[in-house]
C-alpha cells in the first residue's frame, strides 16, 4: 500500500513527556523491562533510525541481545542485527565514538555537504575502522535532507519496517510529513522538567485543530511502567521539507 517502510517510533519518556533532561544526558532512566521492550521493537525492524544528536547523547546504539530474539531474527532469514541508520545534515559525528565499534550495519543518511565532511573525516583518521558500509544521499534542492524521499528509498533497498529510536526534531518532522505509522511509548515513573529538557515531538509543532490523531491500540503496565501503543492516522495536506539536524 505504501512506498515507503512501515515506520515505528519506539521512546521511553518520563510522567511530564521528556526524553532526557534538561542537560540531554543519556536516558538511562527506564527499567530493564523496557530495555527488553526496546531490544524487542528493535529485533523487529529491517532498519532502525535515528538522529545524530542521539549518537552524541549515547556514544553507542543499542544492539541485540537477547538469544531468543537474536533466534528469531535468525529463523527469519534476517542478518542478526538490523542497519543503524544515521540521520545527520552536517555528518559532524565523532570517529572516535564506540558506535564505530559496535557489530552492526551502519549506513549515513546526509546532505551532499556532509558526505563531503565526512569522506575528509576519513581521510585525516585513515582508519578503516571509522566507516560506515553506505552513505545515502538525498536532499531538497535547499540542501536539506529529504527525510520522504529516503524512506522511499529505503523500501526500494528491501527495509519493510523501520524503527524510528529519536530524537524529537527527527520524529517532529517525519510526523509533520505523516511519515510514522505507530509509536510505542514507556512512561517512565519520574518528573524531569524543564522548559528546555527535549520531548518525543519537536520541530515548530502543531495547531490543535491540525493535530496528528492517534488510536491507543494496547495499554500494558510492568510495576511502575506503563507502555502505550498508539497508531497514527493518516491525514491529508501534509507539507515536505528537509531535515533540520
Amino acid at each position: 500500500m505504501f512506498n515507503r517502510p512501515h515506520t515505528t517510533v519506539v521512546l521511553a519518556m518520563s510522567a511530564d513527556g521528556k526524553i532526557a533532561d534538561f542537560m540531554r544526558s543519556p536516558a538511562r532512566f527506564g527499567s530493564q523491562t523496557d530495555k527488553m521492550h526496546l531490544q524487542q521493537r528493535i529485533a523487529a525492524a529491517d532498519a532502525v533510525l535515528f538522529g545524530a544528536g542521539t549518537l552524541r547523547a549515547y556514544n553507542t546504539t543499542l544492539t541485540i541481545s537477547n538469544p531468543k530474539l537474536l533466534q528469531q531474527r535468525e529463523q527469519r532469514g534476517q542478518p542478526l542485527q538490523p542497519i543503524h541508520i544515521v540521520v545527520s545534515k552536517s555528518a559532524q559525528i565523532d570517529p572516535e565514538s564506540r558506535f564505530f565499534s559496535q557489530p552492526v550495519p551502519r549506513w549515513l543518511l546526509t546532505s551532499s555537504m556532509g558526505a563531503d565532511v565526512w569522506k575528509q573525516c576519513q581521510v585525516i583518521d585513515n582508519s578503516s575502522q571509522i566507516t560506515f558500509d553506505k552513505i545515502l544521499v538525498l536532499e531538497t534542492r535547499m540542501g536539506k535532507i529529504d527525510i520522504a524521499a529516503a524512506l522511499t528509498h529505503l523500501a526500494t533497498l528491501g527495509i519493510a519496517h523501520l524503527a524510528v529510536l529519536g530524537g524529537g526534531i527527527l520524529v517532529g518532522e517525519m510526523m509533520e510529513l505523516d511519515l510514522i505509522d505507530e509509536l510505542w511509548l514507556t512512561i517512565c515513573p519520574l518528573i524531569l522538567g524543564g522548559k528546555t529538557a527535549p520531548t518525543p515531538v519537536e520541530g515548530q509543532g502543531f495547531l490543535s485543530q491540525l493535530a496528528p490523531r492517534l488510536e491507543l491500540l494496547t495499554i500494558n503496565q510492568v510495576e511502575q511502567e506503563v507502555f502505550l501503543n498508539y497508531r497514527v492516522r493518516k491525514r491529508q495536506g501534509s507539507r515536505e521539507q528537509g531535515s533540520r539536524e
